[in-house]
């Protein structure tokens, strides 16, 4: 293995059995993009930016959990790859996380009109 290679416990460690059950249960039963609230097309396949992916909701780099279904949530691949590792801070009291939404990244171009090579 690469040793600039990042270990990642949903893809290849301790998590990913419960990570690839939950991906099958929130495909299974959600259709809303979790960052941009947009319909999700899952006849669309990877590399199309608006395929579908799992987002976690506080990144694992954040001390988010890696497999947990709180932390899951359906999303494009385009808004996951945009939102990163952010999260939404409060204006009212820094410091303080406000999960209540990560529907704040701004759309770069539209994808809507994207077509895969």
């Amino acid at each position: 293995m690469d040793d600039a290679k990042r270990n990642r416990p949903d893809h290849d460690g301790a998590h990913r059995l419960a990570f690839e059950r939950n991906k099958k249960r929130i495909f299974a039963t959600q259709s809303v993009c979790g960052i941009c609230g947009k319909p999700v097309d899952f006849s669309l396949k990877y590399p199309h930016p608006l395929s579908a992916c799992i987002d976690h909701i506080i990144p694992v780099s954040k001390g988010g959990h890696p497999s947990d279904i709180d932390n899951l949530q359906l999303a494009h691949w385009c808004c996951n790859r945009a939102k990163s590792d952010k999260l939404k801070q409060s204006k009212a009291e820094p410091g303080l996380l406000d999960v209540l939404s990560n529907r704040v990244l701004p759309q770069s171009c539209d994808w809507t009109a994207y077509r895969a090579k």
